[in-house]
C-alpha cells in the first residue's frame, strides 16, 4: 500500500526539491549569493560516523543551551530536549553530511565556498518518495499556524542527533563548567567539525553537527511509509503552507 501523509506536515515543492537535491552528488543546489552565474553544486555525501540508538527514541536538538547550562551547574531542573514523536527501530545508523561548493570572490580574495547543505541520519537505503516535518513529542499539529515550521534552536550554532534514553548522560559533558570554562570532554572528533560522545552504560551515542541558529527537522518516507532519513537543514526553502 502506497504511503499518503498528512498534507499539513508535507514539505512544499521548494523544500522537497532542496531535500532531494542536497543528497544528489553533481546536482546544482542554487547559485552563489549575488552571483547568479555561478552554481552551487553538491560535491559529495560523506558518512562521518555511525550513531547507536538503542532506545529507538531520537533527540534532535542543541546539545546545550546557555540558560540550561546555568541551571545544570546549580543543580536546578533543566528542560527536556526536543525529542521526535516518531519512533525508530533500535539500531546503529550512519550520519551523513551533504557537501556543496560555490566559488566566490570577496575583496579580491577567492574562496571555494564549501559548506554543508544538510545533515542526515540514514535509517534505510530505500528511495524517499515524500518529505514531511519531523514533529516533536510536545508539538500539536492542530494548533500550528499554516506554514509554521517546528524547529530546534541553538545558541552556539550546534545541533545533534542523540539517543533520548541516554540524554542526561550524553549531554552532561557539554554543560559542565569549572570557573566559567568548559571541562574537556571525552569525545571523538569527526570530519566537518562534528563530534561523537558515547555513553557506554547505555551503549548510546550523541553526534553533533553544524546548525546555524538551529534547524528544521524533516522525515523522508519510503513508498510504504517507513522513515528512511531524518534530515536537518538551516536557511533553506520553507514548508508547505
Amino acid at each position: 500500500m502506497e504511503w499518503t501523509g498528512d498534507a499539513r506536515r508535507a514539505a512544499g515543492p521548494e523544500a522537497a526539491w532542496y531535500l532531494d537535491t542536497a543528497f544528489t552528488p553533481g546536482a546544482q543546489l542554487g547559485t552563489v549569493y549575488d552571483d547568479p552565474s555561478t552554481p552551487v553544486v553538491v560535491t559529495g555525501i560523506e558518512e562521518v560516523t555511525r550513531l547507536h540508538l538503542p532506545s529507538g527514541r531520537l533527540v534532535v536538538d542543541a546539545p546545550w543551551h546557555d540558560d540550561e547550562t546555568w541551571n545544570h551547574e546549580r543543580g536546578l531542573p533543566t528542560s527536556p530536549p526536543r525529542e521526535l514523536a516518531e519512533r525508530f527501530p533500535p539500531g546503529t545508523y550512519p550520519v551523513d553530511l551533504a557537501w556543496t561548493a560555490g566559488p566566490y570572490e570577496f575583496f579580491g580574495r577567492h574562496f571555494d565556498g564549501v559548506q554543508c547543505a544538510a545533515t542526515r541520519l540514514r535509517l534505510r537505503d530505500d528511495p524517499v518518495v515524500g518529505w514531511e516535518m519531523g514533529l516533536g513529542v510536545d508539538d500539536d499539529l492542530d494548533r500550528m499556524r499554516p506554514g509554521e515550521q517546528p524547529r530546534f534552536f541553538s545558541d552556539a550554532n550546534v545541533g545533534c542527533f542523540a539517543d533520548a534514553g541516554a540524554w542526561a548522560a550524553l549531554s552532561a559533558p557539554f554543560r559542565t563548567y569549572v570557573d566559567g570554562r568548559p571541562v574537556p570532554r571525552d569525545r571523538e572528533e569527526l570530519s566537518g567539525g562534528c563530534e561523537r560522545v558515547a555513553d557506554e552504560s547505555h551503549r548510546a551515542d550523541l553526534v553533533t553537527f553544524t546548525a546555524e541558529s538551529g534547524g528544521v527537522v524533516w522525515l523522508g518516507r519510503t513508498e510504504r511509509g517507513d522513515v528512511a532519513s531524518v534530515v536537518v537543514t538551516s536557511g533553506m526553502p520553507g514548508a508547505k503552507a
